[in-house]
């Protein structure tokens, strides 16, 4: 099978050829980058390099989807916040000061999609549709609404407000959430095939009770309004939060293997398919190929359906070990 069939086949509960193989985040490389051809800043800001970078993970991984795109700033940025264009070795970082204080009343912009990198990450995937047909499916990326948040606040006054004025949030995070959730529709209307929210804070900066009381209700509203597959990503443990993931309701958990697998299948139902289960920071980043596989082959065994990183890869992460991925892959 072609890449987006064995995707979309695993994704309407049917069986492929194997097991598919591909990230929910970021796979851009340093050593993809030079085997296209197309570099940073220029793969944030312009739809041919970003173009280009993404198809990397399928003409140059052999991964079966491709993403854009490859940041988190996106909606913050399209929301008002200042965004630096970062280097040639670097995601886009924001500017300080915060575009906020939690005692101000946010606002939602009605040219939202004509804002900051978005016409150009949209145009990527029309590119996209076109180049890469039916070889790979592919991915729009959205960011979850807590962590949209974080980048409007900033770390510190975000923390404060957790633990003290938790209901302070919530004004933010319904700006976020109608954010993500038209940036997601706009991704799919362009040719997009599935939706990754990634979500770097709810396992970090929450207790899962609250967790569940100020935010879980956002991520709802916002999967109940995408009918595409979807996928969450969180980084981190799991494990405290996967009875309020299961009713968010996910297609797709991407989990690292610090999260007990056969926990999340029993917890998040049959309906909720599981895919990652290899570690991005450590063993993909600064394991071997013998790693690679080993920590693969135990994360399918505990029941992992769609095998890639756990979480985003960090830029230095030797082509090596992510081929060898989709070499474990193709015996599944």
């Amino acid at each position: 099978m072609k890449g987006r069939e064995r995707v979309m086949r695993v994704l309407r509960g049917e069986k492929p050829d194997r097991m598919p193989c591909f990230g929910a985040g970021s796979t851009v490389t340093y050593e993809q980058m030079e085997a296209v051809r197309a570099f940073w800043p220029e793969g944030h800001l312009h739809a041919e390099a970003m173009a280009k970078q993404a198809l990397a993970a399928h003409t140059v991984l052999g991964f079966d989807a491709v993403r854009v795109p490859f940041c988190l700033t996106t909606e913050a940025e399209a929301l008002g916040a200042r965004i630096t264009p970062g280097d040639t070795d670097e995601m886009r970082p924001l500017e300080f000061p915060p575009l906020y204080t939690i005692d101000d009343e946010p606002t939602f912009p009605i040219d939202f999609l004509d804002r900051g990198a978005i016409p150009e990450i949209l145009k990527a995937v029309r590119i996209l549709k076109q180049e890469a047909g039916e070889e790979a499916a592919i991915i729009g990326g959205i960011v979850a609404p807590l962590t949209v948040v974080l980048y409007l606040l900033y770390t510190k006054p975000m923390l404060k407000v957790v633990y003290r004025t938790p209901e302070k949030l919530l004004p933010f995070l319904d700006v976020a959430e109608r954010a993500g959730t038209l940036l997601a529709r706009a991704l799919l209307d362009a040719g997009a095939d599935i939706i990754a929210c990634e979500d770097i804070t709810a396992t970090q900066f929450l207790a899962p009770a609250r967790y569940a009381e100020h935010v879980l209700g956002f991520q709802k509203k916002q999967f109940a309004a995408l009918s595409a597959p979807k996928v969450l990503q969180i980084c981190g443990n799991l494990n405290p939060i996967l009875e309020f993931i299961a009713q968010a309701k996910p297609h797709v958990l991407c989990v690292e293997p610090k999260t007990d697998i056969a926990l999340a299948r029993k917890v998040c139902g049959r309906d909720t398919l599981l895919m990652g289960g290899v570690e991005a920071m450590t063993t993909l980043f600064t394991g071997t190929v013998e790693d690679v596989r080993r920590e693969s082959e135990e994360s399918i065994a505990r029941g992992i359906q769609i095998l890639g990183p756990g979480c985003a890869v960090a830029p230095n992460t030797p082509t090596e070990n992510l081929r060898a991925l989709v070499e474990v892959a193709r015996m599944h």
